[in-house]
Formats: structure tokens, sequence, C-alpha cells
């Protein structure tokens, strides 16, 4: 499995805990030290914009995927790489997955909660193998993570689903966890490539 890009989904509120903003910034330096581009969805505020500017101004590239009625209203990022305005949300969530090498969930709302669930069960439905961590900045997701285990507890899902999507505290762990991922896709599930 190659590792050039991930995606990233997060927040695009601005009115969150500065903890969010710091890992925002922290995977921003990273991607862009690791040579690993960032697919996101092009917005300028929240921790797409912070997670946008560090990218850039750390020597790094960003792939901004986002709808034409955002674009209209002006959501994206002046600064982006590339960006590439799409037709509706479906489209621009197929293409962020695309062109994606593997993915890594920030904190967010339910934009971002629904881009991490739908992105699992692609996985799990055999449509995309590459790796997801979900970045769990300040135990943000415990109650997520609490509600899977349950679905494979309660035998929604099997138990070798858990092995779809892998957990971090921090974003060097998520970083390493996807090269980790990459170097031994064996000891990870047949969910990897």
């Amino acid at each position: 499995m190659e590792l050039n890009s991930v995606c990233v989904y997060c927040a695009s509120s601005a009115k969150i805990d500065k903890v969010y903003f710091d890992a925002a910034k922290e995977l921003g330096k990273l991607l862009a030290e690791r040579e690993l581009e960032c697919i996101c969805g092009a917005g300028k505020k929240g921790l797409m914009g912070v997670l946008t500017t560090e990218v850039l101004s750390n020597g790094g590239s960003v792939k901004g995927i986002i709808p034409q009625f955002m674009y209209d209203e002006g959501w994206y990022h002046p600064d982006i790489t590339d960006l590439v305005v799409t037709e509706s949300m479906h489209e621009r969530k197929t293409l962020m997955a695309e062109s994606s090498d593997a993915v890594i969930a920030m904190p967010g709302g339910c934009g971002t909660m629904e881009e991490l669930l739908e992105i699992i069960t692609w996985k799990q439905l055999g449509l995309y193998f590459n790796p997801i961590v979900i970045l769990n900045t300040n135990n943000y997701y415990d109650p997520l993570i609490k509600m899977l285990d349950n679905a494979i507890e309660e035998t929604f899902m099997l138990p070798a689903h858990g092995k779809i999507w892998e957990v971090a505290s921090t974003p060097q762990q998520a970083v390493d966890l996807l090269f980790e991922i990459k170097a031994n896709p064996t000891k990870f599930s047949k969910f990897t490539s």
C-alpha cells in the first residue's frame, strides 16, 4: 500500500475548545513533514481551516474538495493548493475517498461523524480498503467508539468489523499508525489493502 495522501474529516465550527485547534495544527505540521498530501473539505473555518493553513505553512499540499453551493458562499480556504468544486455533497465525499490513501477522522459534528461512519461502511462493504484512524482528541469519540463496540457485542456487526478502524489519542499516534499499517498490513485485518 502506498501512502501519499490522507483524507482528514474534521469540524468547520470555530467555537470549540483550543485543544482541538492544537491537534489540527499538529496534524497539519506532521502531514507536511511526512510529505503526505492533505485531502479535505476545503473549508476556511474551524479545524478544517487551521489544518489547511498549517499544512501549507509547513510546505505541504492540500487538495480541497467542496460542493458548488459552498463554493458559491465563499466557504473555501483561499490558499488551497488544488481546489476541486463538485456538483453535490455525495460527489465530494466520493472524490475525497477516491483521492486518499488513508483517512483520519478528527472531532467534528454531524457532518464529520457522517463521513466517518460512511467510510467505515464502505470499508465493511469492500468499497474502500485503506486505513481509517479515529483521532480521539480529548476522548471526544469515546461515546461513538462505545456505540460501535456495542453494535459488535449485540451482533449488529461482526467481531472482525472492529478492525476496520484504529483509534489514536494524538496526531503523532494517528500518523504513526498509518505508517505502521502500511508496513505491516497483515498485522491488521483483511480490511486493509
